[in-house]
């Protein structure tokens, strides 16, 4: 599932706003979109269609920043239209809208590799429409501010020079490498996890933010794409050498010893930083597991999940790495880290596997 372009596309809001086309069949969606959207004032609907025939007449007139694409659609469904939209309109961000199910899941990750930058959830037809207003508002919000400069929104500080990041190795052997990523998650482990030898020496945790279906289904594909068996995350399962373990969807992924063993532990404690799974969760875990043995990696995500969890990752003394900025979907879960003056190392994406390869190898 490797994207087709490695580094994100950019887009810049034309009057301060962000113009965006809703493209969707269904009435009542496109209805909640409007509503949700026209709260912020740093969003401007500038349209609404119901299929991908007519949304790709309207890009040109229109002039969007962002397209909103149902996947199920009459006529030209999601995946045929955002095909065009990459082939035609390369630079336009896209926003996938998928059901929480097994084909919805399939087909967002289908919608992913074609190059969409993120996908919203939305709930099965006839809950109550103030509450998917609400949970549209709350999800859907962030995820189109997190690509735009927009006024009064925080802006990440400039990427930290590369030379002053680049520290000595690990004071100890690396004993177990604990990932956290989000927005363009999927992806970046699409390309970093087969990347990785099946003499890999550390066994590989990994807090991806997803609901519980496309966990399962994204530890399938990494599964099948690579040397490594993936597998999603199961009480008391082990963590050992040549397995990568996927957080479950809605539940916190913590390390604990039982007597010889480092198995998995998961519960539906709050979530951090709005996330369950969440990053420090399982930072904050293997540090205690694992001491100063813990390599950890921050991959493209919005947001900070992760900063506080590589804190104590170092505190014990173990080592960090983060993605750059011009290989990161979103810059946020990485810059938090490094402007914390956390990383050890800020690296390209396709130059974190053979580093990870030879620390991993002491």
């Amino acid at each position: 599932m490797n994207s087709p372009a490695l580094a994100p596309r950019t887009a810049a809001a034309l009057n301060g706003k962000v113009r965006v086309l809703i493209v969707d069949d269904s009435v009542v969606i496109r209805h909640l979109l409007r509503e949700a959207l026209g709260s912020d004032p740093g969003i401007e609907v500038v349209g609404a269609e119901a299929n991908g025939v007519a949304a790709l007449a309207q890009i040109p007139v229109l002039k969007p920043d962002l397209v909103t694409l149902d996947i199920e659609m009459p006529q030209m469904d999601g995946l045929e239209t955002l095909r065009r939209i990459r082939k035609d309109f390369p630079r336009l961000r896209t926003l996938m809208f998928s059901t929480l199910t097994t084909r919805g899941a399939a087909a967002t990750f289908e919608a992913l590799s074609l190059g969409a930058d993120d996908y919203v959830a939305k709930a099965a037809n006839g809950g109550e429409l103030d509450k998917s207003l609400a949970n549209l508002r709350a999800e859907l919000l962030p995820k189109i501010r997190q690509f735009f400069a927009l006024p009064g929104q925080a802006q990440a500080k400039p990427e930290p020079s590369r030379t002053p990041a680049q520290r000595p190795g690990p004071r100890l052997r690396p004993q177990v490498l604990a990932i956290g990523v989000s927005t363009g998650g999927p992806n970046a482990l699409a390309t970093l996890i087969p990347m990785l030898p099946a003499s890999f020496p550390l066994p590989v945790v990994v807090v991806q933010h997803m609901p519980p279906t496309f966990t399962r289904l994204l530890a399938e594909r990494l599964d099948a794409a690579g040397p490594l068996a993936v597998r999603e995350a199961e009480d008391q399962m082990e963590v050992a050498p040549g397995r990568v373990i996927i957080a479950r969807g809605d539940h916190h992924l913590r390390l604990r010893k039982a007597e010889r063993r480092v198995v998995c532990v998961l519960d539906q404690g709050p979530p951090e930083n709005s996330c369950r799974p969440a990053a420090d969760v399982l930072f904050r875990s293997a540090a205690e597991v694992y001491s100063g043995g813990v390599l950890s990696l921050v991959l493209t995500g919005m947001g900070y999940d992760g900063r506080k969890g590589v804190e104590a990752v170092k505190a014990a003394g173990g080592y960090s790495i983060v993605q750059d900025r011009a290989t990161s979907v979103v810059w946020g879960m990485p810059s938090a880290v490094a402007e914390a003056g956390l990383a050890d190392r800020v690296l390209p994406l396709p130059e974190i596997a053979p580093e990870l390869v030879r620390l991993a190898q002491g």
